[in-house]
């Protein structure tokens, strides 16, 4: 074989395509990636600030390595997080049998209420919502609640802002949703953090609240792509606020999450109450000196779209937009990362809610 075309094949191995649908080709794109106007206002980095005596500037210089032995900027990185979030992050986890409770067709979507063993003897309910005609395997998506009283039942389309309603939503277009419910509800209605979390960390005291959400969303993730009308490679998130919090740590940690939609979560670790018990806890604003931005970078190549209402996340959230993309930039020079204000407040708006499907679907190469 040729010198030139051994060269070749060498670097596609190493260095695959990157091609994630047509989200380039969207409307509202090169808005969504322009700084916005203001105190904030800073233009993309072209490198990344690993510490402050490494600097880097190329995929290679990230993703490898350097020397035998070592590991990787990246690898640094995931692992400083997953050890701060304590060993229950990266516990074994077996996919759990499903008991059904309840199923129930509304609008062409059938819609099944399950519950299933999320840690030994700790029980959690979810929805399951499809489209009742499905041909060909779809998308998958996890659709992670916000803090209200009815919890999986918003994103579900039960009750509340049809804004919210991701899980029906995204039935709707074709694709199949899950919608666990988060730990800090002991049933489908009535939150008790405080309780919860105080719980949980008695039992799991080497790990934050936060790692209980991650484990949670990983075995949602797992139940989703064991799914036989679930395509596995075409797996994607959203959340808003709480669940916002939570997509942004799935999608960091597990690879086989393909798109986010991270709404109103508060970025920034002093953005919100990210130093709650039942999430980081004290530590993350005294003694653990590292933000949100690196994993936005964990998370790159793969598509991300923060949604910001001037709330929680607002242009102050721009600048991890802005420090995350040149890590996006190392794979290609058309990164899937987006930012989008539209300045109304916490709620989700229905300009919001559209970006957010076109973002899913795009994303996803999936046609409604």
């Amino acid at each position: 074989m040729p010198r030139i075309l051994t060269l070749t094949l060498t670097l596609l191995y190493c260095f695959p395509a990157i091609s994630f649908g047509q989200i380039h080709k969207l409307s509202w794109i090169t808005d969504a990636q322009t700084p916005p106007t203001g105190e904030f206002e800073i233009a993309p980095l072209s490198h990344w600030q690993a510490n402050l005596d490494q600097v880097v500037t190329t995929r290679r210089g990230w993703e490898k390595p350097a020397s035998r032995g070592s590991r990787s900027v990246r690898q640094i990185i995931e692992q400083r997080w997953l050890d701060y979030l304590g060993p229950l992050a990266t516990q074994p986890r077996t996919l759990p049998k499903l008991e059904v409770l309840e199923r129930k067709v509304v609008d062409q979507v059938e819609r099944t209420l399950v519950k299933y063993e999320i840690l030994p003897g700790d029980f959690v309910e979810a929805y399951i919502l499809k489209p009742i005609k499905l041909q060909t395997k779809v998308p998958g998506i996890v659709v992670l609640h916000s803090t209200v009283e009815n919890s999986i039942d918003l994103p579900a389309g039960i009750d509340g802002r049809p804004e919210e309603y991701h899980g029906l939503g995204a039935a709707q277009r074709g694709m199949v949703a899950i919608v666990p419910r988060n730990y800090l509800w002991p049933t489908n209605y009535g939150i008790k953090p405080g309780e919860m979390a105080a719980d949980f960390l008695k039992k799991y005291s080497e790990s934050k609240g936060m790692a209980r959400m991650l484990y949670d969303s990983l075995v949602a993730t797992d139940i989703l792509e064991a799914m036989p009308e679930v395509d596995s490679r075409k797996l994607g998130c959203v959340g808003h606020s709480l669940g916002a919090k939570e997509v942004l740590y799935l999608a960091a940690f597990d690879k086989r999450i393909k798109a986010t939609v991270f709404s109103e979560g508060g970025i920034g670790t002093r953005f919100s109450n990210w130093d709650a018990p039942w999430y980081l806890g004290d530590s993350i604003n005294q003694s653990f000196h590292h933000d949100h931005e690196e994993l936005l970078a964990l998370i790159a190549p793969r598509p991300f779209l923060l949604i910001a209402g001037d709330s929680a996340d607002g242009d102050r959230s721009w600048p991890y937009i802005a420090k995350a993309m040149a890590v996006y930039k190392f794979y290609t020079n058309k990164p899937a990362i987006a930012f989008y204000n539209h300045r109304t407040g916490h709620p989700l708006t229905k300009e919001a809610e559209k970006r957010s499907y076109q973002w899913l679907t795009e994303a996803l190469n999936h046609s409604p």
